[in-house]
């Protein structure tokens, strides 16, 4: 059910994802912001910075919880601290208007990607589960490794042990 990566989803798409990865943003966004509060807008723009020392204490936390965290929540973009342990999606999922950032920030999981999805529903306009995805390729994925899920990509997470993440999660039109 994924569909072809079109230059459109691209353009859309790419500056998450360069943002996401580039140490070069993160020292551009610091020296243009001053290091302000986390979350927090930097003076006149809506810009947002998360500081490496804000961002290990949100972690810790959302790991002493074994819960989430969302960073952000602005009209289009999410950005959530999660940690798991021992778990795993019943279902693939997918979304026709969202795009997905992973970053493992401790520990490993497994994803399932891609296939044509089985036994298909729609659970609201434009999200659709399945008990499986024949075809599927499955990915390891270690500290410090990034998974981009382009919309339309079935996906489903399976953790043994426990892992902490950092999801960038971006809508826009399809």
């Amino acid at each position: 059910m994924a569909h072809k990566q079109t230059r459109r989803n691209f353009l859309l798409t790419a500056p998450i994802a360069a943002a996401v990865a580039s140490p070069f943003a993160d020292t551009m966004l610091r020296a243009s912001t001053g290091g302000s509060a986390m979350g927090q807008a930097a003076e006149g723009s809506k810009i947002k910075v998360f500081t490496a020392a804000e961002m290990a204490g949100e972690l810790k936390a959302v790991q002493a919880n074994h819960g989430t965290k969302n960073l952000l929540t602005s009209p289009g973009t999410l950005m959530i601290l999660n940690e798991e342990t021992d778990k795993a999606a019943k279902e693939f999922e997918w979304h026709a208007t969202r795009d997905h950032v992973f970053q493992v920030l401790d520990g490993e999981t497994k994803y399932e990607l891609g296939g044509t999805p089985k036994g298909t529903h729609e659970v609201k306009p434009g999200e659709w589960l399945a008990p499986e995805s024949e075809g599927a390729v499955a990915v390891i994925l270690k500290k410090g490794d990034y998974l981009f899920v382009p919309r339309m990509t079935p996906h489903k997470r399976t953790t043994e042990g426990s892992v902490s993440l950092l999801l960038i999660s971006s809508q826009t039109p399809a």
